[in-house]
């Protein structure tokens, strides 16, 4: 599995960039723009140097390890996916192509969209001096204007962008995207209901279109959760000491949390089920909330059965697990 923290190649590029670079102002740019994050806003307010390079210290580490961990849990469930080339929609400083290009090095074409000036010649910077990703291709544009003119991918990837669009819009943009993708879609979202929301719309729309769930759903019907609860994870990644600078952060880590939804042409073999939060461990029992093909349900892992409490101590929030043989399960959804 990729690691979910910045390859050195990226790190030395960002470090290359904060020469003389004052941390008080990238400080007071990352909170305003950390803030418009928070509060549902796009990137549109990103339009300088010192904008991009702020954003890019406060959020890309964060963008890259849920990317990441996205791919992670899809190559797991498709671990034979090779894929030759990557469209990455909403490309901003090129987070999520940095992502890809670690997890898969079968890619090879690299082709990145996005309307915004300041994060387009951010991430051009930052792969300069990359001897694989210098010769990427990066359009500007609109993103359904620039995608339709854009070539098809067997990866296509859209991090923390949809969300910068109204419905109508958002809707247009998805068939577009399945329809550049010849293998896998990838779409990322904020782990907030809102994001899930967004997530849950998008894949219903394409399954009606004939795409098939790799991940995170063990299944391709609808979603068993129920309001308030929605369908999220965590990533957790270390800090480095500009990051912590930039947030005014005094923890070495953060907890990243984030929806997502990968896509195929190919339907999925059989699916295991998907761990929904972190299991309850218990001297008596592993209490787990799992995502399984016939729905959601509380999975019970007594001691007694020392393999499968074995197995199932290891559980962590957001796997795909094997169901334990001996269990009580209580539905819930």
């Amino acid at each position: 599995m990729t690691s979910p923290d910045l390859p050195a190649e990226l790190k030395a590029a960002l470090d290359g960039k904060l020469r003389g670079f004052s941390r008080t102002d990238a400080a007071g740019r990352s909170a305003s723009i950390s803030k418009t994050y928070r509060d549902g806003g796009g990137s549109g307010g990103i339009r300088s140097e010192t904008d991009a390079l702020a954003y890019a210290l406060a959020r890309m580490p964060a963008t890259y390890a849920a990317v990441t961990a996205s791919l992670n849990a899809t190559i797991e469930i498709r671990p034979q996916f090779a894929p030759k080339s990557l469209l990455d929609v909403g490309a901003g400083p090129g987070t999520a192509t940095w992502a890809a290009a670690e997890a898969f090095p079968t890619l090879q074409d690299f082709a990145l969209l996005d309307a915004n000036d300041a994060l387009r010649t951010l991430a051009l910077g930052l792969v300069a001096d990359s001897f694989r990703l210098r010769h990427v291709g990066y359009e500007r544009g609109e993103a359904r204007a620039a995608l339709a003119k854009a070539d098809a991918a067997d990866l296509v990837v859209a991090s923390y962008m949809i969300g910068e669009i109204g419905d109508g819009e958002r809707r247009a943009l998805t068939e577009l995207m399945w329809q550049k993708t010849r293998d896998t879609l990838l779409v990322v979202e904020p782990g907030t209901p809102a994001g899930y929301g967004r997530i849950i719309a998008l894949r219903e729309q394409l399954i009606a279109k004939g795409a098939h769930v790799a991940a995170p759903c063990p299944h391709d019907g609808k979603c068993p959760l129920q309001p308030p609860d929605w369908c999220h994870f965590s990533q957790r990644l270390q800090r480095s000491r500009a990051h912590k600078q930039v947030k005014g952060a005094e923890l070495p880590f953060e907890d990243e949390r984030f929806c997502y939804v990968a896509l195929t042409r190919a339907a999925v073999g059989a699916h295991p089920s998907r761990v929904l939060a972190q299991p309850a461990v218990s001297k008596v029992e592993i209490a787990a909330k799992l995502c399984m093909p016939e729905g959601v349900a509380i999975t019970k892992v007594p001691r007694r059965a020392k393999a499968d409490y074995a197995a199932a101590r290891r559980w962590r929030w957001g796997d795909a697990v094997q169901e334990a043989p001996l269990r009580v399960r209580d539905k819930n959804g």
